[in-house]
């Protein structure tokens, strides 16, 4: 007979499948480069910014930022202007893309994502609502109907 760790009892989930049922508090350091990103942002006179925590609706990441540059030269530069504070904080990005096309620049601040975007590449792939929490599940179900009579007898 195979032996593994899971547990044999019904209805008991082993505690490496568990579900977290808190969401976690947001770390400091996850606030603080919340605050530098979002004041780099400001300086560098990004448009629409949006500042979504979404620690609920996913575990990779605490927060997501979105903002839109006016040309792909403005994205790129709120992009290097953002690493560059970021950097003088001490901290390193784990990743940047799109910087080449300027036309979406993704900056991976470990638990701070960054989306810089020209405002038609926004609004054509629409990360926002995707990552928007949805409505409580009672209020999205819609009004059943009565049953109509049956005509056939």
């Amino acid at each position: 007979m195979l032996q593994d760790n899971v547990s044999e009892t019904p209805g008991v989930t082993p505690p490496h499948m568990t579900t977290r049922k808190r969401t976690r508090s947001a770390s400091r350091t996850a606030v603080a480069v919340q605050e530098l990103v979002t004041a780099a942002l400001t300086d560098m006179k990004a448009t629409h910014i949006n500042v979504l925590d979404v620690r609920k609706v996913t575990d990779v990441v605490d927060t997501m930022i979105f903002a839109s540059g006016t040309s792909d030269r403005h994205v790129r530069s709120i992009a290097d202007r953002v690493i560059e504070k970021v950097k003088a904080a001490g901290m390193r990005p784990f990743g940047v893309e799109g910087k080449r096309d300027g036309e979406w620049v993704l900056v991976d601040l470990h638990d701070v994502v960054l989306h810089v975007m020209l405002p038609r590449v926004r609004e054509f792939y629409g990360l926002e609502r995707l990552w928007e929490m949805p409505p409580p599940a009672a209020a999205t179900t819609a009004p059943r109907r009565p049953a109509r009579p049956s005509t056939h007898r």
